[in-house]
């Protein structure tokens, strides 16, 4: 039983290392990535995902997408990085690709993994999820 619980807080406690460091990092990223991503409101996001040929990626958990997603999204779980590598070595890198999370931070996160990966045309959900009206 307290091995169990050792183990346990040893992951919550990688999993709040992560956080903060992923909150860290978009305090003090460069904006060298700042002209291959682009962050849209719900509206413009809306739009631009009809167009042909988008890649739309869910980046949160896979309980909060079986919970809710826009249509049409493959769910690519930030917190899980060798999943999330292995599906995003899967896409397009010359299509636009169209991220989101829960909130924002997440999926801005991603935007600069996926452009350190070599996509130019990254376009990040303003609000995340939360914000999607639609």
């Amino acid at each position: 039983m307290y091995l169990w619980l050792l183990f346990s807080l040893k992951k919550c406690s990688k999993f709040v290392v992560k956080i903060v460091a992923m909150f860290l990092k978009n305090l003090f990223r460069s904006s060298t990535n700042s002209d291959k991503i682009t962050v849209l409101s719900a509206t413009e996001f809306q739009a631009a995902i009809q167009k042909k040929g988008v890649q739309l990626i869910d980046v949160r958990t896979p309980n909060e997408y079986a919970a809710g997603n826009i249509k049409g999204a493959k769910n690519l779980n930030l917190f899980d990085s060798s999943s999330f590598q292995k599906g995003a070595a899967a896409l397009d890198k010359a299509l636009p690709i169209y991220l989101y999370c829960q909130s924002g931070n997440r999926s801005k996160s991603a935007s600069s993994l996926f452009v350190k990966m070599g996509f130019s045309q990254v376009y990040d959900l303003k609000g995340g999820y939360t914000s999607w009206p639609f």
